[in-house]
């Protein structure tokens, strides 16, 4: 058993309360409100509210099947193990190629726009502060980072459960303070298809709003890969991952809808993620120094945000690396905290090089983008594997285990919900409200083919020589550790007649 020999994530570390910020946190609430959702704006105008609530409804589909599997399925390897057991382990171990590769380019994004927000800021205050210095502030969140990974889940969990709450709160102040302040002008209209914008009237406004906002609902699943070290996995999983997808598509919906009511639906086209038009702006311009409260939320959500997505990395680098598709020093533990300390500094120094390096050769911003533009577009190619996941897993368990509309029907649904944010996120113009990437975030396409193909490389050598470790992406190693095949006292009811043996893998230990 992992956990007597000491070479075991820390078990029974966090509790749900925990995990569901973990979720939250990497969903980065405050920034999502703030930068965002209101590119939604351009299309729904002041019907963005209606959008929201659409793209609640779609997340909510694969968020039903993402905690499914990981009620059945509760293992660090998350959404790798899912696909390898769902549907076959090659799929299981490209989908945690890549899956590990942009989880870990996530806190580079964030202290990206860390650094820019805060320096941007800095020089609004104080013209003598300079525009162009927001380099210090993005190392100094990378530190901050690492320090909490290093000292372990329990650690970092609930330091990001701190900055989840914070950056929740106020914004939920806010809007309960712009609802006060509309008054009258308070009307449901605004989730309706009156609003949208000029040349997207109707429901195609709508829909092209609500495209855009799914994207803000990425990260709910970020609660899956601490599994092994949650109290009681099963049931602790499920709840945090469908509870994060509500509740903050909740807080959306209640934040965008004060916006809109307050600025004005007939005028919220023009609403955007910065100047007079903007969270920040109306705050400056309305409310005093409130203005200040929603700076710290926007930038203590791209903390938190690196935080929760540097969690992901590090435990889905250590489960690959504890089988041996990735190499064995992933699988190294911090002796006393548990901690993966190889992941945690490999991750430090991916989101450095790749901050700095791309920060300089073009410009923050524009790193910002071309790093965005990578992830969502593997973020949303991997829920899209994970629906099918879901339905291959429950079809192959047999008739006693499967819920037609769970389990088939609603993996469905999550599928056509996000094959349109896929194809906007790749900039693909399918629809006429798509723009193509221009360069260098038009990169993005050829970086994700390009580590794409290696992961089939390295998937066909292993293949030939070990194709044992390919197997074993399937593992549940929980399982493992309890007797007769139950885990936390519950039955394992993940059984899988393909999946590979405790055996098998304690052999190759």
């Amino acid at each position: 058993m992992d956990v007597q020999n000491g070479t075991g994530l820390r078990r029974g570390a966090i509790g749900l309360r925990e995990v569901l910020f973990q979720s939250i946190t990497a969903m980065a609430p405050a920034a999502a409100v703030a930068a965002s959702i209101p590119a939604g704006t351009a299309f729904a105008g002041g019907s963005l509210p209606l959008s929201v609530l659409i793209a609640l409804v779609a997340c909510l589909f694969t968020a039903s099947c993402v905690a499914e599997l990981a009620r059945e399925l509760p293992a660090a390897g998350s959404v790798s193990t899912y696909a390898a057991r769902g549907l076959h382990p090659s799929v299981g171990f490209l989908v945690g190629w890549g899956y590990v590769f942009v989880e870990a380019l996530v806190p580079p994004l964030l202290l990206l726009q860390l650094g820019f927000t805060t320096a941007g800021t800095l020089h609004n205050e104080w013209s003598s502060y300079p525009a162009d210095l927001w380099w210090p502030w993005s190392l100094a969140g990378a530190v901050i980072i690492a320090v909490a990974g290093y000292f372990g889940v329990r650690a970092s969990a609930r330091f990001g459960t701190v900055l989840g709450a914070f950056e929740v709160v106020v914004f939920l102040a806010f809007a309960i303070l712009l609802i006060s302040k509309a008054g009258s002008d308070n009307t449901l209209s605004v989730f309706g298809t009156s609003h949208a914008a000029q040349g997207y009237e109707g429901w195609s406004g709508v829909f092209a709003g609500s495209v855009y906002t799914v994207l803000a609902f990425a990260g709910f699943e970020a609660a899956a890969p601490l599994a092994e070290e949650t109290r009681d996995p099963r049931r602790t999983m499920h709840r945090a991952v469908l509870g994060a997808a509500l509740a903050i598509g909740l807080f959306y919906v209640l934040t965008t809808y004060a916006m809109s009511v307050y600025f004005g639906p007939g005028r919220f086209a023009t609403f955007g993620a910065e100047g007079a038009a903007s969270w920040e702006g109306v705050a400056r311009a309305s409310f005093g120094l409130f203005w200040v409260l929603v700076f710290l939320a926007v930038v203590n959500s791209t903390i938190a945000n690196a935080n929760a997505c540097a969690n992901v990395s590090t435990r889905t680098a250590f489960a690959l690396g504890r089988i041996g598709v990735f190499p064995s020093g992933f699988a190294r533990l911090h002796p006393v905290r548990r901690s993966p300390v190889t992941g945690v500094a490999v991750q430090f120094v991916v989101a450095v090089a790749a901050m700095l390096g791309l920060g300089f050769a073009y410009d923050p911003v524009t790193a910002f983008l071309l790093l965005a533009t990578v992830i969502v577009t593997v973020i949303i190619g991997v829920y899209i594997v994970a629906n099918l996941a879901c339905a291959g897993y429950f079809l192959r368990r047999g008739r006693s285990a499967l819920r037609p509309v769970r389990h088939l029907v609603l993996p469905l649904l999550g599928i056509v919900a996000f094959v349109p944010a896929l194809l906007t996120a790749a900039g693909l113009p399918v629809f006429d409200f798509v723009s193509e990437l221009t360069a260098p975030v038009s990169y993005a396409g050829p970086v994700v083919a390009a580590w794409m193909l290696a992961g089939v490389v390295v998937l066909a050598v292993l293949l030939r020589r070990h194709p044992e470790r390919i197997a074993e992406t399937g593992r549940v190693h929980l399982d493992d550790d309890a007797p007769d095949g139950a885990a936390d006292g519950e039955q394992d009811t993940g059984s899988d007649p393909d999946a590979p043996t405790s055996q098998s893998g304690a052999a190759q230990r």
